[in-house]
């Protein structure tokens, strides 16, 4: 009976967190809204995912760096399964932050339609121009962000922006 309760309870709270949904877009099927990496490790998206997630790796170097460097932060990525380069970034962000073993409850993952818009609004106030977009936050502040492809790799992008130095993504004036 006990058993039974706990089952029914967490059924309860897992259905009513806002989570990504399936959309259809010419035929092809797209996440919309908040998600995880579990919802880009299913089908369909899956393929494209495990391959750049598989294939990235980090120095030993760098990751003692970020390590270092990222505690305080929290990241918000903006991204559209539809979308070319966040196929081919957002895994490879999601490697280094398993790499450096950053706790997945910072990360905010918002999956988006094709007009960057998601039926919450999560994008509302951020200016997001185009996708993948990573925000990196300390103390609820934004304090840079990765916009669409790195300047030099995601990784040295990253360590420049949590350690402080001059970063201008490639769509700053």
């Amino acid at each position: 009976m006990k058993k039974t309760i706990l089952l029914l309870i967490a059924i309860t709270i897992t259905s009513c967190s806002p989570k990504a949904k399936f959309a259809m877009y010419n035929d092809q099927k797209i996440l919309i809204g908040k998600g995880s990496i579990k919802d880009l490790q299913q089908e369909p998206f899956n393929e494209w995912f495990a391959q750049s997630y598989n294939n990235y790796s980090l120095t030993e170097e760098m990751k003692s760096e970020i390590q270092k460097n990222l505690k305080d932060y929290t990241i918000t990525i903006f991204m559209g399964t539809w979308c070319e380069d966040s196929q081919n970034q957002v895994p490879k962000f999601y490697k280094i932050l398993e790499d450096v073993d950053f706790p997945s409850k910072k990360i905010t993952l918002i999956t988006m339609a094709r007009d960057k818009t998601t039926p919450e609004q999560f994008e509302k106030g951020l200016n997001i121009t185009n996708v993948p977009t990573f925000i990196f936050y300390k103390n609820g502040k934004e304090v840079n962000r990765i916009v669409e492809s790195p300047v030099v790799s995601l990784e040295q992008d990253m360590l420049d922006i949590i350690s402080g130095k001059s970063y201008k993504h490639i769509y700053s004036e």
